[in-house]
């Protein structure tokens, strides 16, 4: 699938890349990469071989290149989707056999429509299409830790840290996600290969900072669960003094009695 960056993005022929002073968005599976590779003029050959594991970017003579790796935000212990992308002063490609980097362009498609279009715009758009319910997601984790937290302080029965262990096992997925991130926009605003327009460089510095701000919220969330840990063991420690003080009570009570019956339950001559 092929696009020019217009005013909306515009799907369009292979052909009209080349003809067009527009630049371009594509989008292509490894086997038509494959086929079409060399049309694109940037010298270089992405390996697949290989599995995708982070977000990252990669200054080449003539290219940049680089791969996502995207949690799940439905299910973040499941795979991350994964794909690579290819990038000059002409266009981005997308290589892509997950569905992802297509669907996020067509969003962006639907959605998107640019004063002054271009592919630093598109690339910004992109990237917040990555992230955009983020902010929701990871308020609605601070939601259930509140709700957690309330419930320790009422003694609920039954009461596990089940569901705070698996929140702090997404925020540190989403932690890393995040510093991958930020590694990648800072690329592109490096702008080492001058792929970008000078004034441009402004949307992936506004991208670097939201990043930090939800790398930030992720880490108070992360605290927050530690804190939590910490209520929890306080009040089973409190739990256990209860019964350890109830348990000595008892003792103390029952004990006056166990020696005056041990003490006339013995069996001697002179014992009335």
């Amino acid at each position: 699938m092929y696009y020019l960056i217009h005013e909306k993005l515009t799907v369009c022929e292979k052909s009209e890349t080349k003809n067009d002073t527009a630049q371009y968005v594509a989008v292509l599976t490894t086997e038509e990469w494959a086929r079409e590779k060399d049309s694109f003029d940037m010298g270089i050959d992405i390996e697949h071989d290989t599995p995708v594991r982070t977000t990252k970017a990669e200054v080449n003579y003539d290219s940049l290149t680089g791969t996502f790796s995207i949690p799940n935000r439905s299910d973040l212990t499941q795979e991350d989707d994964t794909f690579s992308f290819a990038l000059d002063e002409k266009g981005v490609v997308f290589i892509d056999d997950s569905g992802l980097a297509k669907a996020l362009t067509e969003e962006i498609k639907r959605t998107k429509k640019w004063r002054l279009p271009s592919l630093e715009r598109f690339m910004y758009d992109f990237l917040e299409q990555i992230v955009i319910r983020d902010r929701d997601m990871i308020e609605e984790f601070g939601k259930e830790l509140d709700s957690v937290e309330e419930a320790i302080i009422a003694d609920q029965d039954g009461l596990t840290l089940e569901r705070v262990n698996v929140i702090r096992g997404e925020i540190r997925t989403l932690s890393v996600h995040y510093e991958q991130l930020l590694d990648f926009s800072q690329e592109l605003e490096e702008n080492e290969n001058n792929f970008f327009k000078q004034e441009n460089l402004r949307y992936f510095h506004l991208f670097s900072n939201r990043i930090e701000r939800l790398r930030d919220s992720t880490k108070a969330v992360g605290d927050h669960t530690a804190q939590i840990r910490d209520i929890y063991k306080a009040h089973l420690d409190i739990k256990q003094n209860r019964i350890m003080t109830i348990l000595t009570v008892v003792t103390t009570i029952f004990m006056p009695l166990t020696l005056i019956v041990g003490w006339y339950g013995m069996n001697f001559r002179a014992m009335p």
